[in-house]
């Protein structure tokens, strides 16, 4: 019998990717099996049917196996070469889908239930490079000023560029309260960037929450375990300092790498009454699923801004597609990641797990999000400087084609408030640098208070009113002199 206990779905090779669980088992020959792969008859159930091919490619690997063993400048155990065939070829596949070993699986499991030692930081490997992901909110990471798109090439000025993902990650980790610097690259940087930072155990706060004037405002960093019980509990704390008469609701999903599948559904189905959150479809018809939502909506229909960014991805698509298809919320922000794919956990036990892509999910539309993103309704950039480089799922190597949805190009809603028209694309020349701890700094949340508060019949007043008058440029004397 197959069983999923949940989809996690992210950005990131180390943390997050939509994963359904499977129990696996031994069979008498000592390989794993899954119901699916036993109940495979059907002609396609393999891309080859000629066996004889299977078996001498199987001598090939045979054979480069044994040469590497007599012949390689140093003793490399069976082990290790299993390991790195392994890897090459789940990793060839798609940039999700790899091989864990039983220390690295073990790890997932904990990082999943939301606590774990290091610095906070989702990382991934792109070309041989360690590239940055996401930090994650109030981590050292985070407080040093990382950013995703940077590039960490040496750790303790020992340089990692080549070395394969795990090892590099298991170079951050340490004791609590040890130091550590990272060497980054950044771009735009003429320099490369040092940081020193301090080792520590991670507490994700998958949900913060913060009540300006009436409209109550949910940061969702994360999709683990915990995420729709904090989410509830978030906002009926929200609901208490309102005294009962919130106005609306923003629901920040910026930088939110993805999680958990079921807890996408759970937080989509928070604020959508009835209908589809999220369908997936596999290669077999028999292992496609859909979820629908329960009935009902903790806010009872109050206004709802969503924001994403290019770092929102997966179960945080999720979220925002459902959420946008139902026309339940308006989404401000950029294009996210667009990360449409599922991955199975297949424990191995004793020897790890298989992280194996098994099919695309599909918002309520029908639409494939894979490689695409989700558009927001209204388009805000954090900054005026236009990023020099792409960090979304159509920029990997090897990445699942879109196919399969609903290819009717979207239209325009016509259900957006009338503030939506004035609202600008970016902060102005004179807006203020962002600073964490100063939500007054942040031009995408101050612009998405000032539309749903427009939604909720409420005072929006323009957040770039009160900025001092930008000065004028200095004059340039072009006149010749003699």
């Amino acid at each position: 019998m197959k069983f999923r206990t949940g989809l996690m779905l992210g950005a990131a090779a180390m943390t997050g990717l939509a994963l359904t669980f499977h129990p696996g088992y031994h069979n008498g020959a000592g390989f794993l099996s899954t119901p699916a792969q036993a109940e495979s008859t059907a002609p396609d159930a393999s891309p080859t049917t000629n066996h004889a091919e299977t078996y001498r490619l199987l001598t090939l690997f045979g054979t480069v196996l044994d040469l590497v063993r007599a012949d390689y400048v140093e003793p490399v155990s069976d082990r290790d070469l299993i390991t790195n065939a392994l890897n090459g070829m789940l990793s060839g596949l798609d940039p999700h889908s790899s091989y864990m070993t039983q220390k690295q699986y073990d790890d997932m499991m904990v990082q999943m239930k939301g606590e774990f030692g290091g610095l906070g930081l989702e990382l991934q490997q792109q070309d041989g490079h360690i590239r940055v992901v996401s930090p994650i909110d109030g981590t050292p990471g985070f407080r040093a000023g990382i950013k995703p798109g940077d590039y960490i090439i040496a750790v303790d000025g020992h340089t990692i560029d080549g070395t394969p993902l795990d090892e590099a990650v298991k170079k951050m980790r340490g004791k609590a309260n040890t130091k550590i610097t990272l060497t980054l690259v950044r771009e735009k940087t003429p320099k490369p960037i040092t940081v020193t930072l301090t080792r520590e155990i991670i507490h994700i706060d998958v949900v913060k929450s913060a009540l300006y004037d009436r409209i109550g405002y949910l940061r969702i960093a994360q999709f683990n375990e915990t995420t729709e019980k904090e989410l509830l509990k978030g906002y009926n704390t929200l609901k208490q300092q309102a005294g009962g008469k919130l106005g609306g609701l923003v629901l920040d999903l910026r930088n939110d790498p993805g999680g958990l599948l079921d807890q996408a559904v759970e937080v989509s189905s928070s604020f959508i009454r009835s209908g589809e959150i999220v369908s997936t479809r596999a290669r077999h018809a028999k292992d496609s699923q859909r979820w629908d939502a329960h009935g009902t909506d903790i806010t009872d229909g109050l206004p709802m801004v969503v924001l994403i960014n290019g770092g929102s991805a997966s179960a945080s698509e999720i979220v925002s597609g459902a959420l946008q298809d139902h026309h339940r919320a308006v989404l401000i922000g950029t294009r996210t990641f667009g990360k449409g794919s599922v991955q199975s956990i297949i424990p191995i036990p004793g020897n790890g797990a298989v992280r194996l892509t098994t099919a695309r999910y599909y918002t309520p539309s029908g639409r494939s999000i894979q490689a695409l993103g989700i558009t927001p309704d209204i388009v805000v950039k954090e900054t005026r400087e236009d990023p020099a480089f792409s960090l979304r799922e159509a920029d990997l190597e090897h990445i699942l084609k879109n196919q399969g949805g609903n290819q009717t190009k979207a239209q325009p809603r016509t259900d957006l408030p009338a503030i939506a028209k004035i609202i600008p694309d970016q902060p102005p020349a004179n807006w203020p640098e962002f600073e964490y701890n100063k939500p007054n700094t942040d031009f995408q949340l101050q612009e998405g208070l000032r539309v749903v508060r427009s939604m909720a019949g409420l005072p929006a007043p323009d957040p770039t009113a009160s900025l001092p008058p930008v000065k004028p440029a200095a004059k340039t004397d072009c006149s010749a002199h003699n």
